[in-house]
């Protein structure tokens, strides 16, 4: 530790985790986001000979561990995508016979025979798998290649294996245990309680407003969750408009573009970042005040891990989560309403034999190109609880869908629109596909957009390969860039076609999972309603902590510490009841009209709501 990391002591549990390694344990470490869990397993590794196996699914993650070992002047390397055969080979043999310290590399990549027999010819001091809750079933961020990492324990029977993760609750760490197949394994659990973390619940209606006010004044990091794409480029736009250093992050920017503006959000050449839940994973930021989600999460365990990247280095932070009554409808709409039973899984999967001409008893390991909107438009099929439906049988093992499942095509203009609509007075037809696209996708100038041929060809009254057409014309004119996904992917059924009867077997397993996520969805709900107990408690009760104290910071404990001094709060009550007399009126209105701070107007106003003395109707609007 004080040789390469320059650190005289162990955070809490970490010195524990590392003699469990050193004794040659398998080990579970649970451990809260920004606790130092990549140390429990670098220590260990570099006091023993050989290569330490690390599974991780982050190419962030990855790239920026590599990096830091490296920095440190430790051997590390990592298989990452787009690596060459000869390539591969050459890594491979650098790490079974170079002096290297740590190999890293994908769940997905694992699955291949080169590598697992390059594995096994290694000297393997121990197995490190992060985020190992992606390999439960009940975890929120599962993955079906996990399931293949309990091939290491055939290749190296007798080395100890070290499972990390920040987000499991009881039910989940059980899970990973088994599939793991963790011998009697020491399981240590920090606390995850976050004492410098102040998480505020607000409600809000008109949530720029409100991040403006959070924002206005913040000298340091902060991030934005949105729900879309487009969301993170117009709020990025907004604030900066309002005067607050900006950039935004989400999956449909380019790797370089990525790559340029986490660099400079790092160096705090912009202070915030507008990002879909695509940014962050793995990012090490320590100097983060606040993280704002604009929309309700669709679980608990993503937004701990979301919000914990806020105060990383100890000092005091912020993580809000701004709501109001739409945003209840609409996670229950997208993440419970949409939940294909399996009666619907039924349906599809019959659709789909049907589709493909595939006869009974027959089609496996039958490869396929698969549209999924022309699937969904022959035959009626609600295209969420389709699409819902095939990403199941996907996690169930019964098909398999390519990576590019989902993709639509991503165009971006990179020419004014000036230009742009003077090219158009002169090509009637690009007029029409232009401006249709222009109308439905907004941001289109800055940042390659998701389209949907479908959509634009409805919209438009124009046939899809006349669309595609006038698109790559476009290209050659270097008047936008283009990438076309004309089929979303290729479809491979795994087992003979048996209907209702392979359903069937699964269907048990399909209405836990799907009860599972209303859970999660209620819990999500339950919490920004809960204005009783303290959010820090209420998010450690969830992970399965039980002996939590309140936390004196969050926005149900300020509520209370407001109500000590009773003079200040009958004295704004009567303030506020008095501005009310004359017309109904938005908390902004209220705290615009008052001179005592919004924070403290905000909590007696929760307060005479509690208290039946006020009401809000559907404006947001309060009165008497």
């Amino acid at each position: 530790m004080k040789q390469y990391w320059g650190f005289s002591s162990f955070r809490s549990k970490q010195e524990e985790i590392i003699g469990s390694l050193l004794n040659g344990q398998d080990t579970v470490a649970l451990l809260p986001t920004g606790g130092g869990k990549s140390i429990c397993f670098q220590v260990p590794a570099l006091v023993n000979d050989g290569i330490c196996i690390v599974v991780s699914p982050l190419v962030a993650l990855m790239t920026d561990q590599v990096t830091g070992l490296k920095n440190k002047g430790i051997k590390a390397l990592s298989l990452l995508g787009g690596v060459s055969f000869n390539e591969l080979t050459t890594l491979l043999d650098n790490a079974t016979y170079g002096n290297y310290k740590f190999l890293y590399l994908s769940p997905e990549r694992l699955q291949q025979e080169i590598i697992q027999n390059a594995i096994k010819q290694m000297n393997v001091n121990y197995i490190a798998v992060d985020e190992a809750h992606c390999i439960s079933q009940w975890g929120n961020d599962f993955r079906p290649a996990y399931k293949n990492i309990q091939v290491l324990r055939g290749l190296h029977p007798l080395v100890p294996i070290i499972a990390l993760t920040a987000t499991a609750t009881p039910e989940v760490l059980e899970d990973t245990i088994s599939e793991l197949k963790l011998e009697l394994p020491k399981v240590f659990k920090d606390s995850f309680l976050r004492r410098n973390l102040s998480y505020q619940v607000l409600e809000e209606n008109d949530k720029l407003y409100r991040i403006e006010r959070i924002l206005k004044n913040n000298k340091e990091s902060a991030i934005v969750y949105v729900r879309s794409r487009a969301s993170a480029i117009e709020i990025s736009n907004q604030l900066n408009s309002f005067g607050i250093s900006s950039t935004f992050y989400h999956g449909g920017v380019s790797a370089t573009d990525k790559d340029n503006r986490l660099a400079a959000w790092k160096n705090m050449e912009v202070s915030t970042m507008v990002a879909t839940n695509a940014f962050g994973m793995g990012i090490d930021h320590p100097n983060v005040r606040f993280v704002i989600h604009a929309q309700l999460p669709e679980s608990l365990e993503s937004y701990f891990q979301e919000a914990g990247r806020a105060g990383r280095d100890g000092k005091m932070a912020k993580a809000v989560l701004l709501h109001n009554a739409y945003d209840k409808v609409l996670v229950k709409k997208q993440f419970v309403d949409s939940l294909a039973s399996p009666t619907d899984l039924k349906k599809v999967y019959k659709t789909l034999h049907n589709y493909f001409h595939i006869p009974y008893g027959e089609g496996e390991f039958t490869e396929h190109s698969f549209s999924f909107s022309e699937f969904c438009q022959t035959y009626k099929l609600n295209s969420l609880i389709t699409y819902n439906g095939l990403n199941t049988l996907d996690r169930l093992g019964i098909v398999q869908l390519s990576k590019q499942f989902g993709r639509k095509s991503m165009l971006r203009f990179v020419i004014s629109s000036e230009l742009l609509l003077s090219y158009f007075e002169k090509d009637m037809t690009a007029s029409v596909v232009g401006k249709t696209i222009l109308r439905l996708y907004g941001g289109i100038f800055e940042t390659p957009t998701p389209v949907n041929l479908e959509l634009v060809s409805k919209k438009s009254g124009q046939e899809i390969s006349v669309i595609i057409s006038v698109l790559e014309k476009m290209e050659r004119e270097e008047l936008l860039d283009l990438t076309l996904h004309v089929t979303d992917a290729s479809l491979t059924f795994l087992v003979p076609r048996e209907d209702d009867k392979t359903i069937n077997v699964v269907a048990k397993e399909v209405e836990a999972l799907n009860k599972k996520k209303k859970e999660q969805v209620a819990a999500v709900i339950n919490y920004v309603e809960n204005n009783e107990v303290c959010k820090s408690i209420q998010l450690v009760n969830y992970f399965g902590e039980n002996n939590a104290e309140r936390c004196g910071i969050c926005s149900v404990c300020l509520i209370v510490h407001s109500s000590v001094d009773k003079f200040k709060v009958k004295l704004i009550s009567e303030k506020i009841i008095e501005a009310l007399k004359d017309k109904q009126m938005s908390s902004r209105e209220i705290s615009e009209k008052l001179t005592f701070t919004e924070e403290k107007i905000l909590n007696v106003l929760q307060l005479l709501i509690a208290s039946e003395v006020i009401q809000i109707n559907s404006k947001n609007e309060y009165f008497i």
